[in-house]
């Protein structure tokens, strides 16, 4: 019989168990979408999130007038508004949905609650006061989206602005009162005026920006990281996130390069590097291992790594002699990891199609100025 042959000491594992703890450190966030068919809610969550409403994961219907979808970083609860006709009140028809929602696992449960309404209805409904009020009755934050908000641009200012019917609808929204002029306490946390595309649906729409940030200053603090991950509209979010695990790495590398580390050892710095790039690919939303063979992620350690890098960068390297110290390995990490963070930034800002990653990341490697920059970086203690 035969033995088994011997298995690299390089594969897969270290990205797939990287990815695996990042995902569970950082959960997932849910958000909840309230209104009526036709009020744009899947345009607006694929403006914010990348992600057709109806194709987020694998849609679970709860119970009728509500539906729930998932992946890994984020959940939506599609709630429907008030059904006319139906025997319940709106309060009591929410309360039924809140209370389904509510026998579900906590990693399912509402962060937020976007309740949209098209901007050019001019005003709330009894129902849609009634459930706003449930809404924050059950102690959830509640931003009013005004939705299909046909802004005008001022062509000396630059400034955008809702038309006259919708910007008095809104200043009736900042202070509510009822026909008697008495102050209507009604629930929500925010008015915000948002469109998906211009008038003739083109453009990337207008007031997502301000939505986004209203959504994260409401989050829960143990679901803001989810959120940062899930959307897609803020670049600068998913760097802060990204950037301590590079540094992380880097530290690992040093240590693991305490005793110098012989130039065909080098692969050994490969598994770190491989678990901080499964990382900042959660961070930015990128299923990597679906585009990638396991012999390719376990072919990208080496690459990145491997010997060949290692000993040509030492050649170049002052002092660096024929072994890779902790100073060089740390470099070598932390470059690698900024080159990966910025494949990554292409790849979630389309510019590079996930399909086409496989042979498009090697432009990434880093070379030795990235590796004598962060060399320069670490002696001047930044």
């Amino acid at each position: 019989m035969s033995a088994e042959p011997e298995r690299s000491p390089l594969d897969e594992t270290p990205y797939l168990d990287g990815a695996a703890q990042a995902k569970s450190r950082y959960g997932r966030f849910n958000l909840a979408v309230v209104g009526g068919t036709g009020v744009g809610k899947s345009s607006l969550v694929n403006a914010v999130f990348g992600r057709d409403l109806a194709k987020v994961g694998k849609g679970l219907p709860v119970t009728r007038g509500v539906q729930y979808y998932s992946d890994d970083s984020l959940g939506i609860w599609d709630i429907e508004g008030f059904e006319i006709g139906s025997a319940l009140s709106p309060a009591e028809q929410l309360r039924g949905h809140l209370a389904q929602i509510a026998a579900h696992p906590r990693n399912e449960q509402i962060s937020v609650v976007w309740y949209c309404v098209k901007a050019n209805d001019d005003r709330l409904t009894p129902a849609d006061v009634a459930m706003i009020r449930e809404l924050s009755a059950a102690g959830l934050p509640v931003i009013l989206v005004l939705t299909k908000v046909d802004w005008s641009r001022n062509p000396v200012t630059g400034r955008f602005r809702a038309p006259q019917g919708v910007q008095e609808f809104v200043d009736w929204l900042e202070k509510p009162v009822d026909e008697h002029g008495c102050r209507l306490e009604i629930g929500y946390e925010r008015v915000i005026l948002t469109s998906t595309s211009d008038k003739h649906g083109k453009g990337k729409g207008h007031g997502l920006g301000e939505l986004v940030a209203e959504t994260l200053t409401l989050s829960p603090e143990d679901e803001k990281d989810a959120f940062r991950i899930a959307q897609r509209l803020n670049l600068p979010w998913k760097r802060e996130l990204a950037r301590p695990v590079i540094t992380a790495a880097a530290a690992a590398a040093a240590g693991a390069a305490a005793v110098p580390l012989p130039v065909a050892d080098a692969v050994t710095l490969a598994p770190i590097q491989l678990g901080m790039m499964a990382r900042i690919s959660v961070i930015y939303d990128i299923e990597m291992q679906t585009a990638l063979s396991t012999s390719a992620l376990a072919n990208l350690g080496a690459q990145l790594a491997g010997r060949a890098l290692a000993s040509s960068l030492l050649k170049l390297i002052p002092g660096a002699g024929s072994v890779v110290n902790a100073g060089v390995a740390a470099a070598l990490t932390a470059a690698t990891g900024e080159g990966w963070l910025r494949l990554c930034e292409q790849v979630h800002t389309g510019k590079i199609d996930l399909e086409q990653i496989n042979g498009a990341w090697s432009a990434y490697v880093p070379g030795i100025l990235d590796v004598v920059g962060k060399m320069t970086q670490q002696r001047l203690g930044r």
